[in-house]
């Protein structure tokens, strides 16, 4: 009998928790969150030389954060100092840095902690693109793929991540993409004062992913990258979980939530998803 109780209790509760949440989803659709202050936080990009990290860096030094750029090209990390200083940052520092080779990553973040102090919030940037089918990629290509845009990630939260957790603050954000969807989460450290931020757009005209192209621009336009670092800032100082952009990919986890796999696959295939890199190019080098 008192395990019926017992049983029943814990289905009510779920039950509420789980009203409660989607109450509480709601309400935060129709009134945004309050926006953290970052003013003083120490901010880590990767990949800062260009592109996103370059903007990101902008808008923090707007925000008053301390800057720590990491970038493999030493010239455009540099520029990106010198314009976070003019946007206002007081204190920016950068670091060449390739994320891909693992003992680098730990020795920088060594000096990092020694020269500016404990990384608070981490912006994992950084990222290369094959954009080429499977069996045609080379594997070294592939090697590196998953050193940048995997491997890098761990290095880097195992450098900054213990300091997060002995403060019980922190914020880690992921740049990644709306190919990155699937996916379960596993072991967590259990700290409510570290944050986690997972971005997944569609394509972003930083010219990363020249070439591609969408066969339905009112759905899945190609993004504009002042437009997608607003959202990211946004999505930071607010504290959100996951941002996709564009809008429409919230409906679209939505329908893969309880649709069949195969009709998912069907209106993939309706939106040209399957087609968007057939033209990639990739991102010009300078000259």
């Amino acid at each position: 009998m008192s395990s019926n109780l017992e049983s029943v209790k814990d289905m009510l509760v779920f039950l509420g928790k789980s009203l409660f949440s989607i109450l509480e989803a709601l309400f935060f659709q129709l009134i945004p969150k309050p926006k953290k202050n970052v003013a003083g936080e120490i901010v880590l990009i990767t990949g800062a030389g260009s592109g996103l990290g370059r903007l990101l860096a902008l808008q923090f030094a707007r925000l008053g954060s301390v800057l720590v750029l990491w970038d493999v090209n030493k010239e455009a990390n540099e520029e990106t100092l010198q314009v976070a200083r003019e946007a206002g940052a007081t204190r920016v520092y950068a670091y060449t840095c390739d994320c891909s080779q693992r003992e680098e990553v730990y020795r920088v973040a060594d000096q990092v902690k020694k020269e500016v102090g404990d990384v608070s919030i981490l912006i994992n940037n950084a990222g290369i693109v094959t954009g080429k089918k499977f069996l045609d990629c080379p594997d070294d290509l592939m090697e590196k793929s998953l050193d940048v845009n995997f491997k890098a990630h761990l290095w880097t939260y195992k450098a900054f991540l213990p300091a997060m957790i002995a403060n019980n603050h922190g914020h880690l954000v992921c740049i990644s993409s709306s190919a990155g969807l699937v996916g379960v989460n596993g072991l967590a450290e259990k700290q409510t004062g570290i944050k986690t931020t997972i971005v997944c757009p569609f394509f972003i005209k930083t010219g990363m992913f020249e070439g591609c192209t969408t066969k339905c621009p009112t759905l899945l336009p190609i993004l504009d990258p002042e437009y997608a670092v607003r959202k990211i800032i946004e999505a930071i100082l607010q504290e959100k979980l996951y941002l996709y952009m564009p809008k429409f990919l919230y409906f679209m986890m939505f329908l893969k939530s309880f649709l069949p796999v195969e009709t998912g696959m069907l209106i993939a295939d309706y939106l040209g998803v399957f087609h968007v890199m057939d033209g990639f190019t990739g991102q010009k080098k300078k000259a």
